[in-house]
């Protein structure tokens, strides 16, 4: 089906006008170039504008990648945002990350949580930087994108978006329908699978509000089941302080573990406008980069120090060794809830099943921006719509891969999530050197592809990028010859992101210095 809008905005033909707000820190005035109000979407009689009619009868967030004017940004409370972050990181996946250090990566106590508590500090760093361009632009981190990568160039780094939105969809809800089947093996994979994603489908559905709403709660029962947890946990005296270890297999495991914990932290960073865009653009800069960063921190190093410490118990412990060999993170779970707590016990870890859906909010919301930038005939179809399509999709990877190909899907997601390194090092090179600051973007030509960069250093330092993380790789599939050097022979030390971050950021120095010599944008 092809939707067709008429209105006097055009998102793709617009010729933007409007005065320069560079010079203002906290402009009077906001340029409102490109801007789209609301109640265009409405207009005419077309199919794209009847849908949109009906959508707006039940109050479905009706726009897309198209620009929020200051009119229309109502969202006065800085603070939703902390608990947008606090609720979709106050999730079993997090607990499942720091449960890694154990019995993947062979670490010892100690240094597993030091590793997590640095690494999430320079993780979540992007994230908080990029959560300010929203209420400045007003517009969503992947449109954002074409001031580093061109109109046609962010196409690329939209498929990879797609790629890991819908990849980590469908792996998290595999371990949550895995939770529900521990509870209860009447409900099978397939059927848990389905029930977390229209729960997530119907709060990603209505839109902005609605996911800031959901995720403003959401986070209360989760962290007083992960408190229960704990307080288990620490009365049943099983915790062991496994002692870390030395040399070349040490800093090894710890390079690797350091990958796990920075590609989850760091991977809210493509998406990271998209939650604020209905922020004034006047509110405080250090406002929203803090309530971003402590939404992130405390959920993050919670659940994961949480998860490391239980995960010490099945050195010593039979019934949490045997949990966790038989069901994974679920069976870890059960095997510290279910003897002293019974039912009670298994309804936490229904509500911990469920936790999937505040992480698959953002995935299942922000994959339609990325879907919508691919090209004009993508932004003609309505948000909501692709909403439903992405959900349907990451379900039909699900179900199959329940039972025969999670491990392979999960080695692919890990296997490209380098990609984030690579995005950061162009954007925030592009940011620091060249646009200098906030005060370098003109925001009037986000439409035009005549006058934003051309994307060849983009693409060209991405393409180098790649090449680094090949290079510091070391994963299950692939060791790089440079991860090969470190650590143990036949498992190597990961420092693929570091490698692929600092690969593209140079390069596009390089390439974008000839590129605006030679076209002057």
């Amino acid at each position: 089906m092809a939707f067709q809008r008429k209105t006097e905005y055009d998102v793709e033909d617009g010729s933007p006008t409007g005065l320069d707000r560079r010079a203002e820190k906290h402009p009077a005035y906001i340029d409102e170039t490109g801007a789209v109000p609301g109640e265009s979407f409405t207009y005419g009689n077309s199919t794209y504008a009847k849908i949109q009619r009906f959508a707006g009868k039940f109050n479905i967030e009706q726009r897309g990648i198209e620009r929020v004017p200051e009119d229309d940004r109502t969202d006065k409370s800085p603070h939703q945002i902390g608990t947008m972050w606090l609720s979709a990181n106050m999730v079993v996946s997090s607990f499942a990350i720091g449960a890694l250090a154990v019995p993947v990566f062979g670490l010892g106590f100690v240094d597993s949580l030091l590793t997590i508590f640095f690494i999430n500090l320079l993780a979540i760093t992007p994230v908080c930087f990029f959560s300010t361009f929203g209420p400045r632009f007003g517009l969503r981190q992947m449109v954002l994108s074409r001031f580093y990568f061109g109109f046609y160039g962010v196409k690329l780094v939209a498929i990879f978006n797609i790629l890991a939105c819908v990849g980590w969809s469908a792996v998290n809800v595999i371990v949550g329908a895995q939770l529900l089947n521990a509870v209860n093996t009447n409900v099978p994979g397939w059927a848990g699978i389905i029930i977390i994603a229209a729960a997530t489908f119907l709060v990603t559905l209505f839109g902005y509000k609605v996911v800031h709403t959901y995720e403003y709660y959401s986070w209360i029962p989760c962290f007083i089941i992960f408190l229960i947890v704990l307080g288990e946990f620490a009365h049943s005296g099983t915790f062991s302080n496994i002692p870390m270890g030395v040399g070349n297999s040490e800093a090894g495991s710890i390079l690797s573990f350091a990958s796990s914990v920075f590609g989850f932290g760091t991977g809210w960073t493509s998406y990271a406008a998209d939650y604020t865009v209905y922020q004034p653009a006047n509110v405080s800069r250090l406002k929203i980069y803090l309530w971003t960063f402590g939404g992130l921190i405390f959920p993050l190093l919670f659940t994961e120090m949480l998860g490391l410490a239980v995960m010490t118990a099945s050195v010593h412990t039979e019934s949490y060794a045997a949990g966790y060999k038989a069901s994974g993170i679920g069976g870890l779970l059960a095997a510290v809830l279910f003897p002293p707590l019974g039912r009670f016990g298994q309804f936490c870890l229904v509500v911990l099943a469920l936790s999937i859906v505040a992480n698959n909010c953002p995935n299942i919301y922000s994959v339609t921006f990325s879907l919508q930038v691919m090209g004009r005939w993508t932004q003609a179809v309505p948000r909501f719509i692709w909403t439903f399509i992405g959900t349907l999709v990451y379900c039909a990877i699900a179900i199959p891969g329940y039972s025969h190909f999670e491990y392979v899907l999960e080695d692919f997601m890990l296997l490209i999530g380098y990609w984030l390194a690579i995005y950061e090092g162009i954007a925030i090179t592009e940011h620091v050197l060249y646009k200098r600051g906030f005060a370098g973007y003109d925001i009037s030509i986000y439409l035009s592809p005549s006058k934003l960069p051309p994307g060849f250093a983009a693409v060209g330092a991405f393409c180098f990028g790649i090449f680094g993380a090949v290079m510091g790789m070391a994963q299950l599939w692939f060791i790089g010859p440079i991860g090969r050097r470190i650590g143990t022979p036949g498992y190597g030390g990961d420092v693929g992101f570091p490698l692929a971050f600092g690969f593209s950021a140079l390069s596009y120095t390089f390439f974008r210095y000839f590129e605006k010599k030679k076209f002057g944008r």
